[in-house]
């Protein structure tokens, strides 16, 4: 297998808020529906069941009138430090696991978004579409933080 850093989307962000808050903008479905997708996408959740094997089925609604089911499972889910999501794809064609980090930084918190894919080739084909919409993601997942009451 390819190393790791070859197939790999990898981002991060301060945002302005503890890591509680950010957890919570990602493990409460309302707040999530609100950010989670590049700009112009809305969201249909169908299932999410936060919990390490738990599975998320969500539609992602993009701009060009389409809709794109999406599966998941969560793997992994620290609180409020960390969580790994699976993207599972029926035909093979777009798998990769997200794991999204938190730590803290003063008040504030370095968010570590990280997409590792099954291949540097597929990770090069989806690279153009990818790491602006991650970009995206997070600054979505800024904007939505001010809307979360300290938990």
């Amino acid at each position: 297998m390819e190393p790791a850093a070859a197939r790999e989307c990898d981002h991060s962000r301060v945002i302005d808020a503890p890591p509680a808050r950010v957890f919570k903008a990602i493990a409460d479905p309302t707040h999530l529906t609100r950010w989670f997708g590049p700009d112009g996408f809305t969201s249909t959740f169908h299932e999410f069941d936060f919990r390490p094997g738990g599975l998320w089925r969500v539609d992602l609604h993009g701009p060009d009138g389409k809709t794109y089911p999406n599966e998941y499972v969560f793997l992994d889910i620290v609180e409020p430090k960390r969580v790994v999501i699976e993207h599972l794809s029926k035909d093979g064609s777009h798998h990769f696991i997200l794991t999204i980090t938190l730590a803290p930084d003063g008040a504030r918190t370095r968010v570590a978004w990280k997409q590792v894919f099954d291949t540097a080739d597929h990770r090069d084909q989806v690279a153009p579409f990818v790491l602006p919409a991650n970009e995206q993601n997070l600054d979505r997942l800024q904007a939505e933080v001010r809307n979360v009451h300290a938990p």
